[in-house]
Formats: structure tokens, C-alpha cells, sequence
């Protein structure tokens, strides 16, 4: 059980050290692709391979739910037919660590031909994807937390919190605000939080209205028609 704690406690560690180190190494590049990220009169559209491709769909959710219109591309069905959803003015963010996987490359390479800006997110500026992108956002990872060392988890960690930095900065660029979070958030709990009062309350008709001889066999006929019973807000 000892052994276990320590596997955990190294990891969380090692994970966070990685994030620390990677906001201590933002640079312009960062400015650079949230600007052009702001100039993108589309979408912005992500693509990945693998656990990096799981990653991609949570960015994409966090920019499409914070005003930056997004959708995850698989690179494997986008060479099968799938580029026909990209149009000339979105821009593509492709994530690899190695920046050589090859399913990612061929979309890149295409989309280049499309005249689509390209953001890389890689872990090696050498890399092809960093040699094929208009700006590359290095991860900055020496190591996975993985105690094999083989499993993506301090790089996806660290490309799903640089995601959500990229998401942050946009929000307060956009000048992003908690009434546009709300009407984007309409749905549950949060929605329900987020909702003001004008925009849950019944007026005019929709209020049941009863004199004070009516029989509670109309009472409740009128309150029932009107759709008001204790499961109405749930």
C-alpha cells in the first residue's frame, strides 16, 4: 500500500512540476497564437491521434463553450473525406508530443495546401509538425510521469492545461463575460445557477389565478393546467 502512495504522490508531482515549468517557458509564441486565433473568422479545429486526440475533443469543448466557435477532427477520418468540413477561413491546431506522428503530418500537410493556418503543439521543436506550423507551442515535458516512462500522462496533461490557458487568454480577449458563459449554458444545474430570475419566472397567463370562492377541485384543475407542480424547475 506504501509503494502505492508513493506511485500516486510521484506522479501528481511530477505532473505538476511539468505544468509549473511549462508557464515559467510561455513565450511570444503563446501571443502569437491566441491572436491568430482571434483574427480566425471560422472555427478553429483541432486534430490529434491517440490520447492526444482525447485531449484535442476536451479543448475544442472548453473553446466552443467559451466563445470560441470549435470541433475535433479525427486526422484518420479527415483523409477519408472528413476535410470537406474544414473551410478556408478556420484554423487548425495539431497536437502531437513526438510532432512526428503521421496521421497528424498528412492532414497538415494538406490543410497547408488550403491556405488554413496551422498551431502546433509538440514537445520538439525540431519536428516535422513544428517545421510544418505557423507557430509552435512547445510542451516543455523531460519526462512522463508514467513510471514505465511510456504513457502519455505528464504530455497530455500538460497540452490539456496549455488548452486551457489558450481558452482563458481568449476569454478575456474576447471581453467573454458570465451572461454570453450563460446563454451558452442553458442546461442543467449550471444553467439553472447561471439563469436570472426574469428568465425562470411565469408571467401574465401563465400565472394560475383563482378567486377566493373557487372550490379546490378548480384550484387545483387551474394550477395543474397552468403546468406549475413542484417538478416544473427540476
Amino acid at each position: 500500500m506504501e509503494r502505492v502512495l508513493q506511485v500516486a504522490k510521484s506522479v501528481l508531482r511530477k505532473e505538476g512540476e511539468a505544468l509549473i515549468g511549462l508557464s515559467e517557458k510561455l513565450d511570444r509564441s503563446f501571443v502569437h497564437a491566441v491572436n491568430l486565433i482571434l483574427e480566425t473568422k471560422g472555427r478553429v479545429v483541432l486534430t490529434g491521434i491517440g490520447k492526444s486526440g482525447i485531449i484535442c475533443k476536451k479543448i475544442a469543448a472548453t473553446f466552443s463553450s467559451t466563445g470560441t466557435p470549435a470541433f475535433f477532427l479525427h486526422p484518420v477520418d479527415a483523409v477519408h473525406g472528413d476535410l470537406g468540413m474544414l473551410r478556408g477561413d478556420d484554423t487548425l491546431i495539431a497536437v502531437s508530443n513526438s510532432g512526428e506522428s503521421a496521421e497528424v503530418l498528412n492532414v497538415v500537410s494538406v490543410v497547408k495546401s488550403f491556405g488554413i493556418p496551422v498551431i502546433g503543439i509538440t514537445n520538439d521543436i525540431n519536428s516535422s509538425l513544428s517545421e510544418l506550423s505557423d507557430v509552435v507551442l512547445l510542451l516543455h515535458v523531460d519526462e512522463e510521469a508514467c513510471p514505465l516512462g511510456l504513457a502519455p500522462t505528464t504530455s497530455t496533461t500538460a497540452t490539456l492545461a496549455l488548452g486551457d490557458a489558450l481558452a482563458a487568454a481568449l476569454i478575456v480577449a474576447r471581453g467573454f463575460n458570465s451572461e454570453d458563459f450563460a446563454r451558452l449554458h442553458p442546461g442543467g444545474k449550471l444553467g439553472i445557477r447561471l439563469s436570472k430570475v426574469k428568465n425562470l419566472m411565469r408571467t401574465g397567463s401563465e400565472i394560475p389565478e383563482v378567486s377566493p370562492d373557487t372550490s379546490m377541485k378548480d384550484a387545483i384543475y387551474e394550477i395543474s393546467s397552468k403546468k406549475l407542480g413542484g417538478n416544473s424547475l427540476k
